[in-house]
Order: structure tokens, then C-alpha cells, then sequence
């Protein structure tokens, strides 16, 4: 199916919407690269750049109210559920108008207000978080879906197919998406994983597909099906999405990690990437011109400087609260 058939159903504003967001994952992924080379962000910083497409088509599918966990790569998925970039930017400087009040850091983020419950710094953490969630759901009659990205890496951890086999069991409304860059760190994926992850619960009955993650619309579609089961009671699905990071696993690898990618490979994949993909499909079905969308573009840097702004005029949290926020506040009727 061409990408003109695919976004046929999308209207106009919805499409630029999904452009501008895979634009806005790219600016501010951009920018942290170069923070951190400054020595301006503390601890860790995994980088979400040339994956935009599946972070973008994954949430463009879900409601406000349905939830994602998400991984140590997921600035690109808080974004694409609606965080603000200017609150994304304090949190990882460390700084009291964060999300967490500067002290989640990049790999530590959470807001239940959007659905957001947590980016993981364990490798597969978020699957058998994202599979509660949905059991939640379940169990109490509503019609929410969670959505819990991992990496191929974490298709490899047996709380995956625990989680799976629970949720076919129970017909949990979460839908599993695997992001398969290629890479467990600083491994090819086929040295380490046999097979096709989206095979992965064939024997549990969860249907599951491979999609091209460099194409925001087939990963939009792929997700809009596996919602619709969800929300059916039909039970879980599993999504399979192609990708490549463009940087490293980590920022500042190049200290220890040596050239491990061809650079012909990272090439190929730079020619693929999705946002020039998406904006030639915008163009070319006359939904835009080339001076809206470098509008567009030109409006998230924007947003992104205004946001390094936001950030470097918070306050750091004081050392008094460094022990508060660690246990949820007691119910009402709670035993004690």
C-alpha cells in the first residue's frame, strides 16, 4: 500500500500534526547531542534520532487516556504522548520544573496525566509494567489500551514472554512494540536473536507483524489494528518495527566503543530516514507545500531554544526533598 492510500483516511491537520511532532523529537534530540557534549546534561543520554516515525505512528493511534511505558531510549515516545519539550529540557538539566522535579533524569521520566507511566533504565522494565496496566484495565471495566515499547534487546528477556503469556491468558488490552534498530547495544541483533521477534507469541495466539518503522503511516496503520483488538477484548498484540538509531547506544561512546557499524549501513539508513519520507508524501499528495512545512520546522527550533531557556532559568531541587516523592501518599482507609 502506498503512502498516499494509507493517509487517505487521515485528515489534513492530523498529518501535519504527526510531522510536526516527528520534526519536534528531532530538534530536541538534536539539541541533547549537542549538550551533552558541552558537559550540560548529567548522567547518561540515550538518543532517539532517526527512530521518530514509530514514536510518532504508535501515539498518533492512541487516546489521551490510554498509557505507554516506555524505555531508556524515550525522549521521542514522551514526546509523541504529549509531553512539552520546555518540561522534557528541565528534567534532564536536573531542574524543579522537569516532569520530576529534576530528579528522573533522562531515564526516569513519568507523568500520569498523559499516560506516561515511566521510561525504564532496566532493559525490558517497562513489559510486565505496561502488561499491570492493562490488567488494571481490565479488571475494572474500562476501555483504555497500554501500549509498552521495548527493543530488540528486551525481546530477549524471559519477562517478555511471561508478560505475553499472561496477557493472551487474561486478554489484556496491551499492545507490545518492539523497536528493532538493529543493535543490542553494541551487538547486531542477528548474533543474538533467532528468528522473527513478530513470531515471537505465534504459540500464544497473539498475532503479530513487521512493519517498516521508517514509515510513520504503515506503523500508524499497524497500531490502529492492534488498538481495535485491544479495545474489542479481542487481547494483545505484538508489532515488530524496523528502524535504526543514527547515533550511538549511548552519547559519548565513542571513548569506549570503538566503530562497530559499517558506515555504508548507516548510510543506506540515513537515505531512509522518515522524516524527509513523510514530508515528500505531504508534498507530493498536495496536503503541503515545501514553505509550510520549513515553517513548521523552523517553529520547533524555536520551541526547542525556548526550552534550553526554560530549563537553565529553573532552579535546581533543594538537597531537603531528596528523599521525597519515593512512596505514594497513603489512601484514605489504608491500613497503616
Amino acid at each position: 500500500m502506498t503512502d498516499v492510500m494509507r493517509g487517505a483516511a487521515l485528515a489534513r491537520d492530523e498529518q501535519l500534526q504527526m510531522l510536526r511532532q516527528m520534526v519536534r523529537i528531532r530538534r530536541f534530540e538534536e539539541r541533547l547531542a549537542l549538550l551533552f557534549k558541552r558537559g550540560r546534561l548529567p548522567g547518561f543520554v540515550h538518543l532517539y534520532l532517526g527512530e521518530e516515525a514509530v514514536a510518532v505512528g504508535v501515539c498518533s493511534a492512541l487516546r489521551d487516556d490510554d498509557r505507554i511505558t516506555s524505555t531508556h531510549r524515550g525522549h521521542g515516545h514522551l514526546i509523541a504522548k504529549g509531553a512539552q519539550v520546555d518540561r522534557m529540557m528541565a528534567e534532564l538539566f536536573g531542574r524543579v520544573d522537569g516532569y520530576c522535579r529534576g530528579k528522573g533524569g533522562s531515564m526516569h521520566i513519568v507523568d500520569f496525566s498523559l499516560g506516561i507511566i515511566g521510561t525504564n533504565g532496566i532493559v525490558g522494565g517497562g513489559i510486565p509494567i505496561g502488561t499491570g496496566s492493562a490488567w488494571g484495565d481490565k479488571q475494572l471495566g474500562r476501555d483504555n489500551v497500554t501500549v509498552t515499547f521495548f527493543g530488540d534487546g528486551a525481546s530477549n528477556q524471559g519477562v517478555f514472554f511471561e508478560a505475553m503469556n499472561l496477557a493472551a491468558i487474561w486478554k489484556l488490552p496491551v499492545v507490545f512494540v518492539c523497536e528493532n534498530n538493529g543493535y543490542t547495544e553494541w551487538t547486531p541483533t542477528h548474533r543474538l536473536t533467532a528468528g522473527k521477534i513478530a513470531d515471537r507469541g505465534a504459540p500464544m495466539g497473539i498475532p503479530g507483524v513487521q512493519v517498516d518503522g521508517n514509515d510513520v503511516l504503515a506503523v500508524r496503520q499497524a497500531t490502529e489494528e492492534a488498538v481495535a483488538r485491544a479495545r474489542a477484548g479481542d487481547g494483545p498484540s505484538l508489532i515488530e518495527a524496523a528502524t535504526y538509531r543514527w547515533h550511538g547506544h549511548n552519547e559519548g561512546e565513542e571513548a569506549f566503543a570503538g566503530q562497530y557499524r559499517p558506515q555504508d549501513e548507516q548510510d543506506d539508513w540515513r537515505g531512509k530516514e522518515p522524516i524527509a519520507r513523510f514530508r515528500r508524501h505531504l508534498i507530493d499528495a498536495g496536503i503541503a507545500g515545501e514553505g509550510e512545512l520549513d515553517r513548521i520546522d523552523a517553529e520547533e527550533v524555536a520551541a526547542v531554544d525556548a526550552a534550553v531557556a526554560f530549563a537553565d532559568a529553573s532552579p535546581f531541587p533543594d538537597a531537603d526533598e531528596a528523599l521525597a516523592h519515593l512512596y505514594a501518599d497513603r489512601t484514605e482507609g489504608a491500613r497503616p
